[in-house]
């Protein structure tokens, strides 16, 4: 099993009726826009406590107990799946019933081929079909959208259609997680979807494959703009946005497009938001009442005109990135409100070899704000028109013509 990361602010099984709940690239390939904290001592030289105390580790099998509203109690998880373990039962599946109760929305519990598969999404890569689905609040499974050039894409799912069955068994009221596990498996084989559209019901045979995501992609318009879009903040995500940055043409104005980005590596987060700040705050966390803060790395372009295009599929990460842009001063945020994820999940390994994602904390944005159920109103209110909307929010600022 890969290390444990050290902690995570990911998409989970949200529930909020007509929005998929995770777009958290549950892209069957679970989450690539996952939100976890790098490996331990990747964000060291931007992360410090405020109180003057360590980065907290994670401590597998135990330490905290939960007891806050919304959160599970770590012991009493472990000792669920101890428990189940010593008498031949799934351990993961006695402390998922120990999560599911706790009212810990976010939290899950994964097997260790679940978990293996979640380290490979955030390298960008997964074995699956191309969907990002998630679940509504009455337990229907629904697609959110689809990968381009993916076997679901060529077998024709688009965003919408209602997933009833994998191989015949069926997913409604299941987790996302869940979900997920069913449509994994080797490339090439074959995977039966039971489907509905349009309240017709409707069989499809594809087959599995190895898929990779381009997180950051960049394209020029006229008038010296630059729109760099984040897909998700996998690993190296952080690094080509400060690149994209340094390549745009001098003098012009860049849209942060944020839209659909369910999150990511916090890590990257900060090292994107590090692109259009010069040190300084980006957000604050707080783990079990110790207090933590997030810095920019120093040096990044402050000058450049930026406008951050947001929508409500901009989650967790993501949404910690428009924050602080947002607090500073730095971007004007033009879209949709966000989704609101601001609680911060940190893995336990389980007796029997399960990892249980648990909240632990929440975090906040340099001006205070929590973001969790509240998500990010944007300055301009836009919907389709959004990209036009800041092309001349960028012609105000002196861009363009």
């Amino acid at each position: 099993m890969p290390g444990l990361p050290a902690l995570c602010l990911r998409p989970r099984d949200l529930r909020r009726g007509a929005f998929l709940t995770l777009v958290f690239l549950v892209s069957v390939g679970t989450a690539a826009g996952a939100g976890c904290w790098g490996p331990r001592g990747a964000e060291d030289s931007r992360t410090v406590a405020l109180a003057g105390t360590p980065e907290p580790e994670p401590a597998p099998g135990g330490g905290g107990s939960g007891g806050e509203p919304g959160t599970a109690d770590r012991e009493a998880v472990a000792r669920a799946a101890a428990e189940a373990v010593a008498e031949g039962k799934s351990g993961k599946k006695a402390a998922q019933e120990v999560v599911s109760r706790s009212g810990d929305r976010w939290g899950t519990v994964y097997d260790r081929g679940e978990y293996a598969a979640f380290a490979e999404d955030l390298d960008g890569r997964w074995t699956g079909v191309g969907l990002w689905a998630g679940r509504r609040r009455d337990g229907r499974i629904e697609v959110d959208r689809v990968q381009p050039d993916s076997p679901a894409a060529r077998a024709g799912l688009r965003a919408g259609d209602r997933l009833l069955s994998v191989d015949g068994h069926s997913v409604t009221g299941l987790a996302v997680a869940d979900v997920v596990a069913l449509l994994r498996g080797e490339a090439g084989t074959p995977v039966v979807l039971g489907l509905s559209r349009d309240g017709a019901d409707l069989t499809e045979t594809v087959r599995r494959e190895q898929l990779r995501t381009e997180p950051v992609t960049v394209r020029r318009l006229a008038g010296g703009i630059t729109v760099i879009k984040v897909a998700s903040f996998t690993r190296g995500s952080g690094e080509r946005v400060r690149a994209a940055v340094r390549e745009a043409p001098p003098g012009g104005g860049v849209m942060l497009d944020l839209r659909g980005n369910p999150g990511g590596l916090v890590v990257e987060a900060v090292t994107a938001a590090s692109a259009f700040l010069d040190g300084g705050l980006v957000a604050t966390y707080d783990v079990r009442g110790s207090e933590h803060a997030l810095y920019a790395a120093p040096g990044g372009d402050t000058d450049r005109p930026l406008v951050a295009l947001v929508d409500g599929g901009t989650m967790s990460a993501a949404e910690l990135v428009t924050g602080a842009l947002q607090d500073r001063g730095r971007a004007v945020t033009v879209g949709t409100r966000t989704f609101g994820k601001g609680s911060v999940q940190m893995p336990t390994e389980l007796p029997g070899g399960s990892v249980a994602e648990l909240t632990v904390g929440t975090y906040r944005t340099p001006a205070g704000r929590s973001l969790d159920g509240g998500g990010i109103t944007p300055d301009l209110a836009a919907g389709d028109g959004a990209e036009e909307r800041a092309r001349k929010v960028l012609g105000g600022l002196g861009v363009g013509p």
